[in-house]
């Protein structure tokens, strides 16, 4: 018989082996309270907090703390979890049970613990797998295993970008083996004309779906090789290409190796379009058809969703590089150089064009998507040429807006209130307009003294990690202050994203004479928290970061202005739960829809900005507050100047006013009614579960039901 001790510790290690627990404060708890100093000290990582505490401990803190009866109910919670099949998707998606949605994804977002994402692109996939997971649509996830991750960020003393990057400890990961048929590791082998390409499959449970991750470090692959998979968007173009040669081909040949026929192929952004070409390939040689009746037959059942309305965001190469790598592989499907190329080329007819990876997918996909209206509004006007004899408005290009995996984002504070206010069922009613309508039931009080609760433990947070930014870079006069750097009565905006200079991280730092005067009131002074990343091959926006970490370095701001180093989902969750207003400047319309203010308003935060992306269609003049009309100038530098003065305005005569408008017993109940206003009519609009229905009604269930009968 199994000792009690070894029994608890193993019912811990099965939470831990499934990500699910990520998005269930109680699990997280469990881990915390056992000792939450190890909990911080192992950055929230279940398997290598429980590889560094004995079952001996585990059952005397149990005891202590009384946790054997919560442990047992979160191991059977999760064992219902994954069992249950009345679902959403078990009732409106029964035909892809035996074919899923395989949903490809250069990067997912899921945890700080699993560092293989860089930013919106990968969080959006991370909630789009952990929504599935909820609403029981079958879908199997398709990424790389970077080894190393993105880089962890750090500022030199003049603000200067450094990146750093460490290995990742697999072991540490609840990642399992994936087996062929003969119960060996699965390798995939690709031919290309410069060696045999080859990867290892791992398999990582989310909920109720599965991700299967890519590694090419295994024995036989030539040291440059055996890197591939090291680094997320790193290096050079021949590194790119490979590592989409092996998420696309590499990705659909898993599931000829596990024998899944994908009824669904979701593509999220060009990164994996050579996914669409080993499928036809399969086909081809399965029917014995020729190429173009396999291209039409996918095509009838992939999705495409692209992300970016910026040139740079697709991926190019070259027609040598093109012919290097996918030459043996064109081959096998009957293509000539030139037809292969004429796949991702807006005009076949150019043979210096080079082969866009946008292209290949907008080519090779019935549906395709941008990501908020004005985003889809956008694509068609970029994409117009691939359909030259159709109007904009006519370019089967359509939209979706994202949404964000609520309970990933919502504070457990919230999530009590929620429970406490609105009935402990709330989270299976929270798709419904009604629901969040009576959050106006809630206290006003209540919601305040929860948001300034958060606010608080932002800033604790914060003050900590400003500590270890200080002693390092030796600034002195931080470490001095450091219980003074930010007022949790104070009006707090948070400012995070990856720093390109599109995305204008710097426009309220453009007035400084104007800005020192809100920092420096007496009576109603503001504070900014940034933090964020820019792309390690990217200098301009280095040189916008550094702008912004020198001006919290200035002994004059240092309490009210700070940079937090190392953005990642361990911040941004702190940030967004934390924040009074949310900051958002893109230059319009080039935020294609930007996520982060979404988690935002779950917390009671309001947005502050620019009418781009979601917001653009959000806004409604009472839920949070607009950066100018809508306008776009020609010059993207009178733009800047307008939008600055449009942003100091909105400050200074609406968002300071209100916040500090404040009754007698010190609530802002004209603040916290507009708090409530927008989590009435955007909560449920905005949330992962309303977009994965979208995608399931609009395109997935269309998709799997096409057929393929052709007219000989």
């Amino acid at each position: 018989m199994t000792s009690p001790n070894i029994h608890l510790h193993e019912r811990l290690r099965v939470l831990a082996q499934n990500i699910w627990w990520t998005w269930h404060p109680e699990v997280i708890s469990l881990f915390s309270d056992l000792h939450p100093q190890l909990w911080r000290q192992v950055d929230h990582n279940p398997i290598a907090f429980l590889d560094q505490i004995t079952p001996e401990q585990i059952e005397e803190r149990a005891s202590a703390l009384v946790l054997h009866s919560r442990i047992n109910y979160a191991f059977r919670r999760l064992n219902e979890y994954v069992a249950k099949d009345r679902t959403w998707g078990g009732t409106h998606c029964g035909n892809l049970n035996k074919r899923p949605v395989v949903y490809f994804s250069a990067e997912f977002g899921l945890h700080e613990s699993l560092p293989i994402y860089s930013g919106g692109l990968g969080i959006l996939a991370g909630d789009h797998l952990k929504s599935a997971s909820d609403l029981g649509i079958p879908l199997i996830g398709i990424g790389l295993l970077y080894q190393q991750g993105y880089f962890s960020q750090r500022l030199s003393k003049d603000g200067w970008q450094e990146e750093n990057y460490v290995n990742l400890q697999i072991n540490n990961l609840p990642l399992k083996t994936v087996l062929d048929s003969s119960g060996q590791p699965l390798v995939l082998r690709i031919e290309t004309r410069s060696g045999l390409l080859q990867a290892r499959v791992w398999k990582l449970q989310v909920g109720r779906v599965c991700l299967m991750l890519l590694d090419s470090n295994v024995e036989g692959n030539s040291t440059e090789d055996r890197e591939l998979t090291s680094r997320l968007y790193g290096g050079d173009n021949k590194l790119r290409i490979r590592q989409e040669v092996l998420l696309g081909i590499g990705g659909a040949r898993i599931l000829q190796a596990l024998n899944i026929s994908p009824g669904v192929l979701h593509l999220n952004e060009g990164h994996s379009a050579f996914a669409i070409l080993e499928e036809v390939r399969r086909i081809m040689e399965y029917d014995q058809i020729p190429f173009y009746r396999a291209h039409r037959r996918v095509s009838l059942y992939t999705v495409f969703t692209t992300h970016t309305p910026v040139a740079a965001g697709h991926d190019r190469f070259p027609p040598d590089l093109v012919e290097e790598h996918l030459g043996i592989f064109r081959e096998k499907m009957g293509l000539s150089h030139d037809d292969f190329m004429a796949l991702g080329r807006v005009n076949p007819q150019d043979r210096s064009e080079p082969f866009c990876m946008t292209v290949l997918a907008l080519k090779t996909s019935r549906r395709a998507n941008g990501v908020s209206a004005i985003h889809g509004t956008v694509s068609r006007l970029a994409w117009n040429s691939l359909w030259p004899a159709r109007s904009e408005k006519d370019v089967p290009i359509g939209h979706i807006t994202n949404g964000v995996h609520v309970l990933s984002w919502l504070a457990p504070q919230m999530y009590q209130l929620f429970g406490t206010r609105l009935g402990q069922d709330w989270p299976t009613r929270m798709a419904y307009p009604d629901f969040w309508e009576r959050i106006s039931e809630i206290d006003d009080g209540e919601l305040w003294e929860t948001h300034q609760s958060l606010k608080m433990r932002l800033i604790r947070f914060v003050r900590r990690r400003l500590q270890l930014q200080s002693e390092r870079q030796c600034h002195g006069d931080t470490l001095k202050q450091i219980d003074q750097i930010l007022d949790p009565d104070v009006l707090t905006i948070g400012c995070a994203r990856r720093f390109a200079t599109y995305k204008r991280g710097d426009l309220i730092l453009s007035q400084p004479e104007r800005l020192a005067k809100l920092i420096e009131d007496a009576h109603r002074p503001i504070q900014i928290i940034f933090a964020g990343k820019s792309h390690p091959r990217d200098d301009d926006g280095k040189r916008l970061l550094q702008r912004i970490a020198q001006y919290s370095y200035n002994s004059a701001h240092v309490r009210r202005i700070v940079f937090v180093e190392n953005y990642d989902y361990n911040v941004a969750r702190h940030l967004v739960q934390g924040v009074d207003v949310w900051l958002n400047t893109p230059r319009r319309p080039l935020e294609a829809c930007g996520t982060s203010g979404q988690k935002v308003l779950l917390n009671g935060g309001l947005n502050l900005s620019v009418l781009d992306g979601w917001w653009n269609e959000a806004y409604d003049g009472k839920n949070g507050f607009a950066v100018g009309h809508g306008g776009m100038h020609n010059d993207p530098d009178e733009q800047y100047r307008r939008d600055a003065e449009y942003l100091y305005e909105t400050l200074e005569k609406e968002v300071i006013p209100l916040y500090y408008d404040r009754g007698t017993e010190g609530i802002p109940h004209h603040w916290v009614q507009r708090m409530k206003h927008a989590m009435q009519t955007l909560g449920w609009r905005f949330s992962a579960d309303r977009m994965v229905k979208d995608y399931a009604e609009s395109s997935y269930l269309p998709a799997a039901s096409a057929t393929s009968a052709e007219m000989e």
